[in-house]
């Protein structure tokens, strides 16, 4: 996961009107020349679709877009042959629907057969208009806007091209929610109706299909509020989402990982997971086909949080020292590598000094570790494998997390072995 950056060009709608200028413009910016490909590659009739073209419009296109391309017929065919020439690589996407992607020097080529008559008719099949807008690479590349998606974008919204094509592929209906706060548009009021309509669809996506869309709302900068928006909608109870998240989703946000000291990596990485733990139960990201990893850390995170606010007494902050030494061990093992995102719903000052303590590897309690190893053990207290050896190193790693034997230095292996046959005495005594 990623927050992705905000984008260093200037909108081009501002600056010019179709019909000369903004094409010229548009054509600037998209920098074909830079395309691992080359425009005379094509057949008349070609034209790039899509994102690349909405996004240079918004001054967000990437040093090295993805480029999507339609064909008037046997795209598959024409994506095999440019990777035999260019020394890409074709990979076979839809062989029913005729798409494939060249893979060509850090690039993504995606050609597509052209659905319908023409290119017009193909660009009235797509989910939002501002995804229905194409320059054909011939013929001057003038812009070619079926559905009014230059007017759309002008006025700062993502707009429906037809019902009937949102429920052609219910995952739609959630991409206009992610696009909406990617491209920091509105959903207009007539899009928002036919989402909420038909928002019980989405049930009939593949999960892995609906867990990658979360995943890059939640990378949104305002993704908490764009998640809020889809749980508004209905579109995410189906798949088990907590109803009840909202409140929390509301804490969620980039200031609220600057205000608690996260680094910009460390933001990346910690805000779309709380967001989507926030949002989602360990068996809500199962039901989605999420990774284990995923559903041990949303599990890790949503248990924590709640033991956190139940040990925390009216009027009083929840906060990492309240949990008594037993929980509290337990948490860091559990939340190692994800601590931050948990601190990201505890109290800012808090959070900032628990932060600290985490950067630091070698710090007993953050990251807790036995002070001798199970071979030490044996040798010196002749051990053998066992339980007792087991409680032993969890006694030792407690005593060293709480400072009770130091973490590191000349005394510590000493100070552990004497705790350590104190406690064997103790039992056998």
């Amino acid at each position: 996961m990623h927050i992705p950056a905000k984008p260093r060009q200037t909108p081009i709608l501002p600056a010019a009107q179709a019909g000369g200028d903004l094409e010229t413009l548009l054509w600037q910016r998209l920098a074909p020349e830079r395309w691992p490909v080359h425009r005379e590659d094509f057949p008349p009739g070609t034209a790039l679709v899509g994102g690349a073209v909405r996004d240079a419009l918004l001054g967000r296109l990437a040093d090295q877009p993805d480029l999507d391309l339609v064909v008037p017929n046997d795209a598959i065919g024409l994506t095999r042959q440019l990777a035999r020439r260019r020394g890409g690589t074709c990979v076979v996407l839809d062989a029913q629907r005729d798409m494939a992607r060249l893979v060509l020097a850090g690039w993504t080529v995606d050609l597509a057969r052209r659905e319908g008559a023409d290119l017009p008719m193909d660009l009235r099949r797509r989910d939002y208009s501002a995804n229905a807008l194409a320059l054909p690479l011939q013929d001057g590349g003038a812009l070619v806007d079926p559905t009014g998606g230059l007017q759309a974008l002008r006025q700062g919204l993502l707009v429906a091209v037809d019902e009937a094509n949102l429920l052609d592929d219910p995952l739609r209906l959630l991409r206009g929610v992610r696009l909406a706060w990617e491209l920091e548009l509105q959903l207009d009021a007539t899009s928002r109706g036919w989402i909420r309509q038909h928002a019980g669809q989405l049930t009939a996506v593949a999960g892995e299909r609906v867990l990658g869309e979360l995943n890059r709302l939640a990378c949104c900068a305002a993704g908490h509020r764009g998640l809020e928006q889809a749980l508004g909608l209905g579109l995410l109870q189906g798949w088990g989402a907590d109803a009840a998240a909202a409140p929390a989703l509301e804490q969620l946000s980039i200031s609220a990982a600057l205000q608690r000291g996260l680094s910009s990596e460390e933001t990346a990485l910690a805000l779309p997971l709380a967001r989507l733990a926030t949002l989602l139960p360990a068996a809500a990201v199962q039901q989605l086909r999420g990774s284990r990893r995923l559903q041990q850390s949303c599990g890790q995170l949503r248990h924590w949080w709640r033991q956190l606010a139940a040990g925390c007494e009216p009027g009083r902050e929840a906060r990492l020292d309240n949990l008594d030494e037993p929980m509290r061990l337990q948490l860091q093992r559990d939340l190692e590598r994800d601590l931050p995102a948990l601190l990201l719903r505890l109290p800012a000052a808090h959070a900032r000094t628990a932060l600290e303590h985490w950067r630091d590897g070698n710090d007993p309690l953050f990251h807790p570790r036995a002070p001798l190893n199970g071979t030490a053990l044996c040798a010196a207290l002749g051990l053998k494998a066992g339980p007792e050896l087991g409680a032993l190193i969890e006694h030792l790693t407690r005593e060293r997390a709480f400072g009770r034997i130091p973490a590191s230095g000349a005394a510590q292996d000493a100070m552990a072995l004497l705790a350590a046959q104190r406690l064997l005495d103790g039992r056998r005594g």
